[in-house]
């Protein structure tokens, strides 16, 4: 690909766009290019709405991609991607489709159904808010409205993982073990069900400590990033995980999808 160009990939959607946009995001990390930007269209109703796009399309040599459940509207967008020659990438049909073929199932045919604010939306918003209040150690009096509590030393990961639970309806706390702090006794009180220990390798622990003085600006070698300091803390962290009787997950080589994969399945 020529870097000194600059490429579009267009979103249509007859609802917001994000699924799609999701899709292409994941698909563009996936090389190397920094000059590829997205232009998002939602809420589609109307062949010329897609027309439009299309000629834009064409114009600037991208592709699109797109989620649109009215049939006619995708007739429309393939109709215009095979006359003006452009990449047209198809999110849902094919799903669509296979379910139909599959189970025989008749699709409702309405846009947005993805982010209809019924029961599950309000509980996935409540687990986010829930989440967002209860990072790093704060409003310890919730914990035990938690559906998860993550403990762990710093850079473990507590924060990132949280949110991901979040997203997935997940009302998930987090509380850091630092040698000099006693863990906040609402902890004792929460299930041991719930709690999930997470620990880390200390040689990978040191190089991620490390990179965060660099970013935050603070000079090399400080106590926070030193190896006596590190093996003190998990040490610590052990005694306080192996006193509450809760599974450790080590995260040193997982990402954060692989750790939230393995607590879900235990919920």
């Amino acid at each position: 690909m020529n870097e000194s160009k600059s490429y579009t990939v267009y979103i249509c959607s007859d609802s917001v766009g994000e699924t799609a946009e999701a899709v292409a995001r994941a698909t563009i990390r996936q090389f190397d290019s920094q000059s590829v930007r997205l232009r998002r269209f939602g809420h589609i109703q109307t062949e010329d709405e897609i027309r439009a796009v299309m000629e834009e399309a064409a114009s600037t040599g991208g592709f699109v991609v797109y989620t649109l459940v009215q049939p006619e509207l995708r007739e429309m967008l393939r109709a215009e991607a095979i006359r003006l020659g452009i990449r047209a990438v198809d999110i849902m049909g094919p799903m669509m489709q296979a379910y139909i073929d599959t189970f025989n199932g008749s699709p409702k045919r309405k846009p947005g159904l993805l982010h209809e604010m019924n029961d599950d939306y309000f509980r996935y918003i409540e687990a986010i808010e829930f989440s967002v209040r209860c990072d790093d150690g704060k409003d310890t009096h919730s914990l035990t409205h938690a559906d998860v509590v993550l403990i762990g030393v710093s850079r473990t990961s507590k924060t990132p993982l949280s949110i991901f639970l979040a997203y997935k309806g997940y009302k998930t706390a987090n509380i850091p073990l630092v040698p000099e702090i006693k863990p906040p006794r609402e902890l004792y009180h929460v299930n041991r069900k719930k709690i999930i220990g997470l620990t880390m390798e200390p040689e990978h622990l040191l190089k991620i400590r490390t990179e965060r003085l660099q970013a935050v600006g603070l000079p090399f070698g400080a106590k926070y990033a030193s190896m006596e300091r590190i093996w003190d803390e998990l040490e610590h962290a052990a005694r306080v995980m192996e006193q509450l009787g809760c599974p450790v997950i080590d995260v040193t080589a997982k990402a954060i999808e692989e750790t939230a994969g393995l607590i879900m399945k235990r919920f």
